[in-house]
């Protein structure tokens, strides 16, 4: 008695030990036949030592025997077989997972090496994989990734399974609840965390080597420019160089615009040849953009001037890797112009205004004014912006009533302001003030006549009077 399991990583014969176990092995026989264990995840695989599988809900923690189908929810377990011959001793090993003595169900695990010891007396033993009939896909089991419970993180999951050989007839009831056709997919019970499918197969298995390089490298450059684009170095993470502009280098100093132009136009309409020169000094650089009106005309230029002869010097010449016009496009909100939509959001209902066309009529529509007359600070000539924020369905002259208040608002402030005297004006008149207060205050006293003659003679006096008594005091003393 044999059962194929077909698993997402090879096939699988398992021969029964249906004469020591028949109830172990009746239980899953008939469970095969109902289809119950397609899409079954290998919910657990312990390295080099099991592979544990048959619940439909992935998670270890279900299950149901046949017995239940046939009977009610009190059959749903069943007891074990344990009998003393039956070994974990080959890889391959089949035996039932149960939830204890006696409580078995529909799991059952698979051995992933030899002499498994520590199993023995404590499971159901009821088959063994043949051999040369899928111990290659034990080997794929068994070297599954897996995270710290054991749950590989690529699904792998029982297919199909066929049973090649039954002894028992089938009970009359079992006949409702085969499907007529073998489920596919994932178990409707399942409700473990999801994985990698089954199905998802590496890039370096399903693509040429050389178009995997080629991806990783669009990959790798996709992620350069996203970089690129938030640290301000490029305008867009999709920007592209213009495919209609030369990059020639190494020319001779002497070389000039015109020149290049000369030389270029016999292969198609040039729009414009520019050197690059130093911005302080004005010397060439020795290097020069060269745009064409056509792609086509590029693709010539490019095939048929590059080392060629100019001035005594051989020139190089490449497409152009520069966004420099891209960028300063991108500044002004020139690009995209012709097209509905912005450069940076390509939204199509967002229209970049252009900051450098309609600026007078524009500027009747503001929301600020410009107040020449409102000069402050004593006439002086700085200007102010004074905002006006305009209600809602406010009429026109409304707008312009309030806008003249303001004006004749601020032309009091300014003449108020210009009326009262600068600090220093101030402290002037406040000193003017006090000499006249102290020439009013001898004014009033007109009684008293002061005559400078009078007070010096008057000084002179006193000092003789002074230096008599100093000397009649020096001769006493002696």
């Amino acid at each position: 008695m044999s059962v194929l399991i077909v698993t997402s990583v090879g096939d699988l014969v398992v021969d029964l030990h249906t004469d020591q176990c028949p109830r172990t092995t009746y239980n899953f026989l008939k469970l095969c036949k109902m289809k119950y264990y397609n899409g079954c995840l290998f919910h657990k695989v312990a390295k080099d030592f099991v592979a544990q599988t048959g619940d439909p809900t992935g998670t270890g923690a279900g299950g149901n025997s046949v017995y239940k189908f046939l009977h009610g929810d009190q059959a749903r377990f069943f007891n074990d077989e344990i009998h003393p011959e039956l070994r974990h001793s080959k890889i391959g090993t089949v035996a039932m997972a149960s939830a204890g003595k006696n409580r078995n169900a529909s799991q059952f695990y698979i051995t992933l090496r030899d002499d498994v010891e520590y199993l023995d007396d404590k499971h159901t033993v009821f088959g063994v994989v043949a051999e040369g009939e899928g111990l290659d896909t034990l080997t794929k089991i068994n070297e599954s990734y897996v995270d710290a419970d054991g749950r590989p993180f690529k699904d792998i999951r029982i297919k199909h399974t066929y049973v090649l050989y039954d002894p028992d007839d089938d009970p009359a009831e079992l006949a409702e609840l085969v499907p007529p056709n073998s489920p596919i997919g994932k178990p409707i019970d399942e409700i473990a965390e999801e994985r990698l499918e089954d199905t998802w197969v590496p890039l370096d298995e399903t693509v040429d080597p050389a178009q995997l390089e080629e991806m990783i490298r669009s990959k790798e450059a996709h992620t350069n420019a996203m970089i690129l684009a938030s640290i301000g170095d490029i305008p867009d993470a999709e920007v592209k160089p213009p495919d209609n502009v030369l990059f020639v280098c190494q020319l001779n100093p002497v070389t000039q615009d015109e020149d290049l132009y000369t030389i270029f136009s016999r292969f198609g309409t040039v729009t414009s040849a520019e050197t690059i020169r130093d911005y302080k000094t004005g010397d060439s650089l020795c290097y020069a953009f060269v745009e064409f009106e056509a792609k086509e005309a590029c693709e010539r230029a490019h095939r048929d001037m590059n080392n060629c002869l100019i001035d005594d010097r051989r020139i190089q010449v490449d497409f152009s890797q520069s966004v420099s016009k891209l960028w300063r496009q991108f500044r002004q909100g020139t690009r995209n112009a012709s097209k509905d939509g912005c450069f940076k959001g390509h939204a199509p209902d967002y229209q970049a205004r252009d900051l450098d066309k309609g600026f007078e009529k524009k500027n009747k529509d503001r929301d600020y004014v410009l107040k020449d007359e409102n000069t402050q600070r004593g006439g002086s000539n700085r200007r102010s912006y004074d905002l006006v924020f305009d209600e809602d369905g406010a009429s026109a002259g409304n707008k312009q009533d309030r806008r003249n208040g303001d004006r004749r608002k601020a032309q009091k402030l300014g003449d108020w302001r210009s009326e009262v005297p600068h600090k220093r004006d101030r402290d002037r008149n406040n000193r003017e003030k006090l000499h006249t207060s102290k020439e009013g205050g001898r004014r009033r006293d007109d009684h008293i006549s002061y005559d400078r003659s009078s007070d010096r003679s008057y000084s002179r006096r006193n000092n003789r009077d002074y230096s008599g008594k100093q000397q009649s005091k020096s001769r006493r003393r002696d």
